[in-house]
């Protein structure tokens, strides 16, 4: 058993949700969530999670990139690599076995890092993030397990993933991107929302010049527990609002 399987069985809170365990970026195979206590270490391009547990607090610094400082682990960290992808080019990212109770929206970020790169960037909490996909509620049923939301891809057709694309306007760069999936449950339920982000590091090369400046939003603080698109019951089959800011667009 691994040092990470050992972690896996014995903290409570991971009970077998899910993260991003593979990516196609700029055409290449990348395995971004392996095993991080692995010896020599891979030189991964995403930030490590702890587990495959939620985050259930939007006042935690977890939320950002998916650490767990509030178990007493380490929180997510800058990783080693980056990479390299192209300005209007599709990442597609595919996630472990999703289970259909964990109906909810996925949104992508981006927050451009210094000109060294993300390998030493953190953003200590500073609004850097911009909103560039979202995909909410798509269609309701009278049977709440049949509406559409956007990690139903996920629970219909595993293998194909959920893509983002990079806005082709952006200014060549280092990039963190924020990925996640909110399972919104019940929102009278002791659980509530659950949040399970992750990130990892683009090299972004093109042709595009613009850094985006407006909009930006910080993690924690771009969500509140009362906020519409988080305090939300899921078998109401009511409107939904995703929350954070408006997606950007070049």
């Amino acid at each position: 058993m691994t040092r990470l399987a050992a972690l896996l069985a014995l903290v409570p809170l991971v009970a077998g949700h899910g993260f991003v365990q593979n990516a196609t970026i700029g055409g290449k195979e990348y395995t971004p969530y392996q095993d991080p206590y692995m010896n020599p270490r891979p030189a991964r391009i995403s930030r490590e999670i702890q587990g495959n547990g939620p985050v259930e607090n939007v006042q935690l610094n977890d939320l950002e990139c998916g650490g767990w400082a509030a178990g007493g682990y380490p929180g997510s960290k800058p990783a080693p690599s980056h990479a390299a992808a192209a300005a209007g080019s599709t990442v597609n990212l595919r996630w472990t076995l999703w289970p259909e109770s964990h109906q909810g929206p996925v949104i992508t970020y981006m927050a451009r890092c210094p000109e060294t790169g993300c390998q030493e960037y953190e953003t200590k909490g500073a609004a850097v993030w911009f909103k560039i996909a979202e995909d909410g509620l798509r269609s309701t049923d009278a049977d709440w397990l049949k509406n559409v939301w956007g990690d139903t891809v996920l629970m219909t057709a595993p293998n194909k993933g959920i893509d983002y694309k990079i806005p082709e306007c952006l200014a060549p760069g280092y990039y963190l991107v924020r990925h996640e999936i909110i399972a919104l449950h019940n929102a009278w339920s002791v659980s509530g929302a659950q949040f399970y982000p992750g990130c990892h590091q683009l090299q972004v090369s093109g042709s595009g010049s613009k850094v985006v400046k407006e909009g930006l939003v910080s993690f924690p603080g771009a969500y509140k527990a009362d906020d519409p698109g988080v305090f939300y019951d899921q078998y109401s089959q009511k409107p939904y609002s995703i929350p954070g800011p408006k997606v950007f667009k070049c």
